[in-house]
């Protein structure tokens, strides 16, 4: 019983911990990247009007400027009007057509003499409100379902993202090495993930040994074939925009076989510590198990999770390739072409490397799980 209490607190205590941390890394500003400007101001505000009369159409494509007429909602400026144009390059991936009515976000130009609105510039629609709303839905059904696990899976998240945003990036933008800081990065979230998860336990001392062996694996297997297919880091949307925006000295190579693990190491996690707990509970209900008896239960669940994993990562990984599929069925492209185009061959990599940590980790878990949690038996 004293041990369960003292189990408790810690496990509290580490959760705290992770909060804290997290409240530390989101208010501490992060290294100062570019050149942001100081006299500008984003606010939201309404689209009163819209003058089209510049737009010209041809087909689905849309160029020229269209005027827009917007009301500020907040900021000391609220309630003054602004004049913007929406300019169309005619790539629809990137225009924005406005409509009255629609709400923005806009950017001002202040003059720091007069504090006068000198111009203002129309962002994008305006979505935080509803990425909030949608976000406190995630998080009451997950606390619902899964109630003190749940607030915790929630702090682990919180952490993760704040991790990837305020260390990961700033740390990949000041020229760090991509592969040593995503390996650190990964380390850091998996350890707080899994912990905060099973508590400071031999289930969670399994699971995180296993998961951050199999992210080495992955690793390893990124810069071998990565260097073997020849891929250039380029090859991933905007990337190449960073080499022109004075971000030259960057090694995108080693940043794109960063992400591999980096994707990857959630589904490693995963694996790692369902294994894990299918091992502890088995465990539980058979005290007096042998350590190979423990072993081969834990092989039978990782092939069975192995089996659903794989395609979850095809299916991630291609998801966001639906379009470029179509456009090679429409235009009756071969087979041999697409596998050899080198983007394709950069997803086929991303897969195929990804899903071997996945295959690795699920029986070294079994091993690692069979020592670890039976660590104090005499065979």
């Amino acid at each position: 019983m004293i041990f369960s209490d003292t189990k408790k607190r810690r496990d509290i205590l580490f959760f705290f911990l992770v909060l804290v941390c997290s409240v530390v890394i989101f208010i501490i500003p992060g290294p100062k990247m570019g050149s942001q400007a100081t006299n500008t101001l984003r606010v939201k505000a309404k689209v009163i009007s819209v003058d089209n009369s510049e737009v010209n159409q041809f087909g689905i494509v849309k160029t020229g400027d269209q005027t827009v007429v917007a009301e500020i909602l907040n900021s000391r400026f609220k309630g003054k009007h602004i004049n913007a144009v929406n300019i169309l390059m005619g790539k629809m991936e990137f225009d924005k057509i406005f409509t009255e009515g629609d709400t923005v976000l806009a950017t001002l130009n202040i003059d720091e003499n007069t504090d006068e609105v000198l111009f203002g510039n129309i962002v994008d629609h305006y979505r935080i409100n509803l990425e909030l709303v949608l976000f406190l839905l995630f998080v009451g059904l997950l606390v619902f379902y899964s109630g003190w696990t749940g607030v915790r899976a929630i702090v682990s998240f919180i952490f993760t993202g704040l991790m990837i945003w305020k260390v990961l990036i700033p740390g990949f933008l000041a020229g760090l090495s991509p592969i040593i800081l995503s390996n650190s990065v990964v380390a850091i979230f998996t350890g707080v993930i899994i912990f905060l998860i099973a508590g400071f336990n031999r289930t969670g001392v399994n699971a995180f040994a296993s998961a951050i062996s199999g992210v080495i694996v992955t690793t390893v297997l990124a810069l071998l074939f990565g260097a073997l297919f020849k891929i250039h880091g380029a090859t991933k949307p905007f990337t190449e925009m960073l080499l022109y925006a004075g971000y030259a000295h960057l090694n995108i190579t080693d940043i794109f076989l960063s992400g591999i693990f980096l994707a990857s190491s959630g589904a490693v996690m995963d694996i790692a510590m369902d294994v894990s707990a299918s091992m502890t509970e088995v465990l539980n209900k058979k005290p007096d198990i042998t350590r190979k008896e423990l072993f081969l239960s834990g092989i039978k669940v990782g092939r069975a999770v192995i089996g659903t994993m794989t395609t979850t990562l095809l299916l991630a990984y291609s998801g966001g390739y639906t379009g470029l599929l179509m456009v090679f069925v429409a235009q009756g492209t071969p087979g041999i072409n697409i596998l050899n185009l080198n983007y394709v061959a950069a997803e086929v990599l991303h897969t195929l490397v990804g899903s071997f940590g996945l295959v690795i980790v699920a029986p070294l878990t079994a091993f690692l799980g069979s020592f670890i949690l039976l660590y104090d038996r005499k065979e």
